[in-house]
C-alpha cells in the first residue's frame, strides 16, 4: 500500500474514532441531563427552593372540647411566635431594646438572637399574646416576623382537670381526653414561604407562599358542667370537712353508661399546670376513677348478692344468724358489728351489711361460679372508657384462693377493683341486667360540622337476668330506708344505695388507721337511670363509715341534680314530711347501752365502732346540728 493511501486509512480511523467518542460524549450528557432533569428532579428542585425559599410554621388550631350542651371545656386562643432574621436587620441592638420592652424580657437574653446571622431564623419568643403582636407590627422593624400559633386555654379552669388532661407548650395532648384523642384534635399545621437570596435576605416585589393550617376536630362529651361543678363542690367540702387525703365521685346514667360527671380532689387549674413540681403533678393529674384500684369493702355486698339470686343459691325467705363473727376455715373474720345482728332475712343482710350474710353466700356460691360472675361483671379487665392507662382490678390467682379468701371477697374484701369498674359493675346489677361500657365522648366532629364519630350505648352482654335485677332493686330501697329511719335517702325521692369501709394495706399487712370510705346510689331505685359513687380515701376527721364519710355528700349531689333537672318528687307525702333538725347530743362517757337508748329515743341512727363498754368519741360533736335522718358515730374503748 502506498504511503498515500495508508494516510488516507489512518485519517478515516482517526475521525471514525473521533465520531465514536463524541458520540459517547453526548450519550453520557444526554442520560445526565434525563437523570438531573427527569429522575432526580424533584429532589433537586426542592433543594432549590429551600436555597431561595424561606418558610415560617403556621400552626394549626386545636379541635374544641364541648360538654353535652355545647358548653365549651377546652379551646384554643390566637398566640404569636416571634422570628428574627439577623442578615436583614442592620441595628441588632436598637431590635433587642425594642423588643424586650414590648415582650418584658431582659435586652441581654435577646441581643445574641437579634445579631445571629449564622441561620435563617432565629425564634425569639413563643406565645405572644395579640396585643405584644401588634405594638411589634406597628414598629415595621425589618427582619422581624410573626407567624400565628394556638395556645390551649380551660374556660373552667380548675374543672374535669384529670378527665379533659392538658398539652405541651407545642399544643402535644399530654394527659386525660387531650392525650387519648390527641390525633383528632391537633389538627396539621401550614407555612408562610418567602423567596430570599443566597444570604438569605428577603427578596423585594417576589411572590409569597401561604399554606394555611387545618384545625383539629371537636370533641363532644357525655359529661354535663352542671353535674361536675355540683359534683366537685362535693368533693372538695370532702377534702375540708372530712380531712381526707383525696376524694373521688363517678355519676354515670346506669342504662347507657354515659359519664355525666366524674372528679377527683385534689386537683389544679389546668391553665397553670404545676410543671415545676414533678411530684404534684404526678399525684393529681392522674385520674384515681380508672387508674388506681382499691377493695370496695361493702359496695361489692351488691354483686355478690345478685349472683346469689341469680344463681339460686339463695331465696328471700332464707334466714341467717350472726354471732358477730363467722369461723371460715378455722379463721375468724368479725361482722363490722361485733355484739352481731342475731336473726335476719336474706334482704335484711344487705341492708344490715352483716359480714356474716356475705360469707355464707360467697360459700354457697362456690369459687368457680365466683370467678365465672366476676369476669362478667368486668371485673380484672379494663373497662375501655377513653382514659390513657387504665387498670385491670386485681383478682387472685383462682388456684391460689382458699376457702377463707373466697369468704371474704363475698364481702368486698381480697379483690381490688378500679372505682370506674365497681360502679359499671354495680349498674349493671340494677339496670335490667346488662353490662355496658362506659364512655365520655359522645362524638367528634370536623369543623365543617361533618361527624368523624359517633358514640351510642353499647351493651356488652347481659349479666343477669332483669327479675334478679329488679328482686336487687328493691333490695336497695330497702337497704336506705332502714339506714335513714322512715325517711328516704331525699325527702320525696325513691335513691338507693349502699355504703362502704374498708381499711387499707400498709407495708404488708393491714392499716388500723387508714381507710376507704365509699357510697354507691342509684335513682330511681326501682329503676335506675343514675348511679353515683363516691369515694374517699383516708378520711381523718374522726369518722371513716361510709354511711357518716361519703353518704351525706352524695345525698346533696342528688338533691341538687333532681333541682337541675326539675325532677319532681316521687313522694309528695315523704317531702311534706321532710326532717327535722337535731342538736346533736352529749354521749362521751356514756356506757353503750345507755348512749344507745339515748339516740334510739331521738329517732338517730348510729354506727358503732370498736369492743369498749363506754363512748370515747362521737361524730358528730355534741351540740352540732344534725338532721334525724342523719347517721352518727360513736366509738367504744
Amino acid at each position: 500500500m502506498s504511503s498515500k493511501g495508508f494516510s488516507l486509512f489512518s485519517l478515516r480511523r482517526r475521525i471514525s474514532a473521533l465520531v465514536i467518542v463524541v458520540a459517547v460524549v453526548m450519550f453520557a450528557l444526554v442520560m445526565r441531563l434525563f437523570f438531573i432533569q427527569v429522575v432526580n428532579g424533584g429532589h433537586l428542585q426542592q433543594l432549590a427552593e429551600d436555597q431561595w425559599t424561606r418558610s415560617l410554621p403556621i400552626y394549626a388550631q386545636r379541635g374544641e372540647i364541648l360538654d353535652c350542651n355545647g358548653t365549651k371545656l377546652a379551646i384554643s386562643e390566637s398566640t404569636y411566635n416571634l422570628y428574627t432574621r439577623g442578615r436583614e436587620i442592620k441595628n441588632p441592638s436598637a431590635v433587642a431594646e425594642t423588643l424586650s420592652g414590648i415582650l418584658n424580657t431582659k435586652f441581654g437574653a435577646l441581643i445574641d438572637k437579634v445579631s445571629n446571622k449564622g441561620v435563617s431564623e432565629v425564634l425569639i419568643a413563643t406565645n405572644v399574646n395579640q396585643e405584644q403582636a401588634v405594638a411589634i407590627t406597628k414598629k415595621m422593624i425589618s427582619g422581624v416576623y410573626l407567624t400565628e400559633n394556638c395556645a390551649r386555654h380551660y374556660p373552667f379552669g380548675n374543672l374535669l382537670t384529670q378527665v379533659l388532661g392538658f398539652t405541651t407548650s407545642d399544643n402535644q395532648g399530654q394527659a386525660g381526653l387531650e392525650l387519648f384523642y390527641d390525633e383528632k384534635l391537633k389538627g396539621k399545621n401550614g407555612w408562610a414561604l418567602v423567596q430570599s437570596d443566597l444570604t438569605g435576605t428577603t427578596l423585594e416585589n417576589t411572590l409569597d407562599t401561604f399554606i394555611p393550617a387545618t384545625a383539629g376536630n371537636n370533641l363532644a362529651l357525655t359529661i354535663n358542667v352542671a353535674l361536675q361543678q355540683i359534683v366537685e363542690k362535693q368533693l372538695e367540702k370532702i377534702m375540708v370537712e372530712q380531712k381526707a387525703k383525696s376524694a373521688s365521685g363517678i355519676l354515670m346514667n346506669a342504662k347507657t353508661g354515659e359519664i355525666l360527671a366524674m372528679s377527683t380532689k385534689p386537683s389544679f387549674d389546668l391553665n397553670n399546670v404545676p410543671r415545676d413540681d414533678v411530684e404534684m403533678l404526678m399525684a393529681t393529674v392522674k385520674n384515681q376513677m380508672v387508674v388506681d384500684v382499691y377493695e370496695p369493702g361493702s359496695t361489692f355486698k351488691i354483686i355478690t348478692m345478685a349472683i346469689a339470686l341469680e344463681t339460686g343459691v339463695a331465696k328471700l325467705s332464707d334466714h341467717f344468724f350472726c354471732p358477730g363473727y363467722a369461723i371460715v376455715d378455722g379463721e375468724k373474720i368479725k361482722c363490722w358489728k361485733s355484739i352481731g345482728h342475731g336473726s335476719q332475712t336474706l334482704a335484711e343482710g344487705l341492708a344490715n351489711s352483716c359480714n356474716c350474710v356475705f360469707t355464707a353466700l360467697a360459700q354457697r356460691i362456690g369459687l368457680d361460679t365466683f370467678y365465672d360472675y366476676l369476669a362478667r361483671f368486668g371485673y380484672g379487665a379494663p373497662t375501655g372508657i377513653e382514659i390513657a392507662g387504665e387498670s385491670s382490678g386485681i383478682l387472685m390467682n383462682k388456684s391460689a384462693v382458699k376457702i377463707v379468701d373466697l369468704a371474704r371477697m363475698g364481702f368486698g374484701q381480697a379483690v381490688a377493683v378500679t372505682p370506674i369498674q365497681q360502679i359499671v359493675g354495680v349498674a349493671a346489677a340494677v339496670n335490667g341486667g346488662n353490662l355496658v361500657k362506659p364512655y365520655l365522648v359522645k362524638n367528634i366532629t370536623a369543623t365543617n360540622g361533618e361527624v368523624m364519630l359517633e358514640n351510642a350505648a353499647q351493651v356488652r352482654r347481659q349479666v343477669v337476668s332483669a327479675n334478679t335485677s329488679k328482686i336487687l332493686c328493691d333490695m336497695l330501697d330497702l337497704t336506705v330506708s332502714m339506714q335513714t329511719g322512715k325517711f328516704t335517702f331525699v325527702p320525696g325521692y325513691a335513691v338507693g344505695g349502699k355504703t362502704g369501709t374498708t381499711q387499707k394495706y400498709e407495708n404488708g399487712g393491714v392499716s388500723h388507721n387508714k381507710y376507704i370510705s365509699s357510697f354507691v346510689g342509684t335513682y330511681p331505685v326501682n329503676d335506675p337511670a343514675y348511679i353515683l359513687l363516691i369515694s374517699v380515701d383516708e378520711p381523718m376527721a374522726g369518722a371513716y363509715y361510709g354511711s357518716i364519710v361519703a353518704s351525706p355528700y352524695a345525698k346533696v349531689i342528688f338533691s341538687e341534680m333532681f333541682d337541675l333537672f326539675g325532677i319532681l318528687p316521687d313522694d309528695e307525702k315523704a317531702l311534706q314530711n321532710a326532717p327535722k333538725t337535731l342538736e346533736m347530743p352529749a354521749l362521751l362517757g356514756m356506757p353503750l347501752a345507755k348512749a344507745i337508748g339515748v339516740l334510739n329515743e331521738m329517732g338517730i341512727a348510729f354506727e358503732i365502732d370498736g369492743d369498749g363498754a363506754n363512748v370515747t368519741t362521737q361524730f358528730p360533736a355534741p351540740s352540732i346540728e344534725i338532721f334525724e335522718t342523719d347517721t352518727v358515730l360513736i366509738g367504744l374503748g
